[in-house]
């Protein structure tokens, strides 16, 4: 009887355990998820049986009111690293219930390298989550001064933002007719305001181009307005002037000099004769592989387009590129001089010579 009795008693015990074999593995899934199919049904079974027995530790936030905070992860730390730092930041409540989490999961060995935005009144199994991702959904996008609207579409395939340079270009050149500043009839050239903007990552070409455009209505004060009058010029003639600037310059100290030799020739109905409206009408020189040739020949002097101000008189018919607040600022406000001439230095500075006439002008050349 006592040996029936034993029999049985072992019976129950094996499907007991055998039982819990089963249970633990199915509950765990049920709250946390399947388990890694790499790990052995051992350890399978005793990191189902911690999931189970950490309980809120891994399913209830550390904290309900916490704050965000930024939370970089370098490459090569580990899962124990991490965990560890996560506890001491205060955003998780157990540092060894989250890595054995992770491991459970098979989330140890696909956790991303970057910064990420965590908040303690995330759950743990949230956070896990979140540091499986390392790109953010926020992308710095610069815009450089003096770049035209093709350089900005070179510069969105390896910016992060998902758009491409053909989506930008058709936004950009698309005619708005719902901002002062801009002719109904004109792209957006000259009004891509250069700076560095923060964009959603997924942000549409059209939004891009609104924002930094309507970007640029905020810089155009009452007071760079009104030295746009003072000069004689619209707003979009100054912007055309501003983008020659631009271009010319290599510091900003010597805009205002150069503004002031342009507006010099036109009061005095001369040509501008400047080399960036020649490079824009040129267009991409693949042999250069550059939109702005350099230097340019005499055969590039005679090229046959509006914006030749070697050919044509006055301003060109557009912008030739995007310029910065300086360079509005110079033509709004320029220097007062005599000069109609300038040409670079031979020192290799990319500082100019001023001259008032065109036989010190030559005698300025480089010998």
């Amino acid at each position: 009887m006592k040996k029936i009795i034993f029999i049985l008693a072992a019976a129950i015990a094996i499907l007991a355990s055998l039982a819990l074999l089963i249970i633990i593995p199915e509950w765990a899934m049920k709250i946390y998820g399947p388990a890694n199919p790499s790990l052995s049904t051992a350890d399978k079974l005793q990191y189902a049986a911690l999931m189970l027995w950490y309980d809120g530790l891994l399913t209830r936030p550390r904290d309900p009111s916490g704050v965000e905070i930024t939370f970089s992860i370098e490459s090569g730390e580990t899962a124990g690293d991490i965990s560890r730092r996560l506890e001491e930041s205060g955003l998780i409540a157990s540092a060894a219930a989250f890595r054995d989490y992770l491991v459970y999961s098979g989330l140890d060995t696909t956790i991303q390298s970057g910064d990420f935005i965590l908040s303690p009144t995330m759950a743990p199994m949230t956070i896990a989550d979140e540091i499986q991702d390392g790109t953010p959904d926020q992308v710095v996008f610069t815009i450089l001064a003096g770049w035209r609207m093709e350089e900005i579409a070179e510069s969105l395939p390896t910016s992060g933002l998902n758009i491409k340079p053909e989506e930008f270009l058709a936004a950009a050149k698309a005619p708005r007719s719902d901002l002062d500043y801009i002719p109904t009839d004109a792209t957006t050239e000259g009004y891509l305001f250069p700076m560095q903007y923060t964009f959603p990552r997924g942000i549409r070409a059209d939004e891009l181009v609104r924002t930094v455009v309507q970007n640029f209505g905020l810089y155009l004060t009452p007071e760079l307005r009104g030295g746009f009058d003072e000069q004689g010029l619209s707003i979009y003639d100054a912007v055309i002037l501003a983008s020659i600037v631009e271009r010319e310059a290599i510091v900003d100290d010597e805009m205002p000099a150069i503004a002031s030799v342009f507006l010099n020739r036109l009061d005095a109905g001369m040509k501008l004769d400047t080399d960036p409206s020649v490079q824009y009408a040129i267009g991409w020189n693949p042999i250069q592989n550059t939109w702005w040739t350099n230097p340019l020949s005499g055969e590039d002097l005679q090229v046959d387009s509006p914006y030749n101000t070697y050919l044509y008189p006055g301003l060109p018919p557009a912008p030739i590129s995007n310029p910065s607040l300086s360079a509005l600022k110079s033509v709004a406000f320029p220097a007062e001089t005599p000069y109609y001439y300038f040409r670079a230095r031979c020192d290799g500075s990319g500082l100019h010579s001023f001259a008032e006439t065109f036989e010190e002008h030559v005698n300025n050349a480089c010998q």
